[in-house]
């Protein structure tokens, strides 16, 4: 059983297309987890105030790249997380269902219990 659509030949055409995107999605999904979590436990834990780590949340929001592109920026970090996690997860399903198949046909079939 397989994902409606995803011969394999689309498997591995999808599988590239998810492996091209990591990279350019990568580097602003770090930035933008890591300086969140530190602002939040710097701000928290650490007791600093809103203007002590206000660097990290321009950082956070891309701000840094001005008031025209702080939403394009935005946008494609959130889009390129949908696409990682559908991508990734529709991988991980197929290669999760190709293993039952798999482990099914690799069983050792039981011969029939003679009968009384």
């Amino acid at each position: 059983m397989s994902l409606p659509g995803l011969t394999p030949q689309r498997f591995q055409q999808f599988r590239r297309l998810h492996g091209a995107v990591a990279p350019f999605v990568l580097a602003p999904l770090l930035i933008t987890v890591c300086s969140g979590m530190a602002y939040r436990l710097l701000k928290d834990w650490a007791g600093l105030g809103r203007d002590q780590v206000h660097l990290l949340m321009v950082l956070h929001e891309g701000e840094w790249l001005g008031k025209a592109l702080e939403p394009i920026y935005v946008l494609l970090n959130g889009l390129g997380l949908l696409w990682m996690l559908i991508t990734g997860a529709t991988l991980v399903l197929q290669r999760w269902r190709q293993g039952q198949r798999v482990g099914r046909s690799a069983e050792p079939s039981r011969p029939a219990e003679p009968g009384p």
